[in-house]
């Protein structure tokens, strides 16, 4: 399982109904795995096997800001991750604000 969670740096709020898509790398190509919102807390758990490999998450943040009337530098942030299979799920956080985010292998 692959999981995330935002903290909405500037409201100081979990960052609720945002869009985010998990890929991962075959060759030289993405393939979507799977596209879902965070919930009211802010987190999304793809349900997805943790196998070895290279993945991204795309965090949509545009429509998220336009939504709170703010006006965003980013449009999207993209983390790309490798896994080595050793662990059944892995946590990646994503810290946001609307002039930057921050990431982290979370627990």
């Amino acid at each position: 399982m692959i999981s995330t969670h935002i903290l909405d740096l500037n409201l100081g709020v979990p960052a609720a109904a945002v869009s985010v898509e998990l890929e991962t790398r075959i060759g030289s190509q993405w393939k979507l795995l799977k596209k879902e919102q965070t919930n009211a807390d802010g987190r999304i758990q793809f349900d997805v096997p943790a196998t070895s490999g290279t993945y991204r998450l795309n965090f949509q943040i545009e429509a998220y800001y336009k939504s709170k009337n703010i006006t965003p530098f980013f449009i999207d942030a993209p983390v790309t991750f490798q896994l080595d299979g050793s662990r059944e799920k892995y946590h990646i956080p994503l810290l946001l604000s609307s002039y930057g985010y921050s990431t982290y292998r979370g627990s």
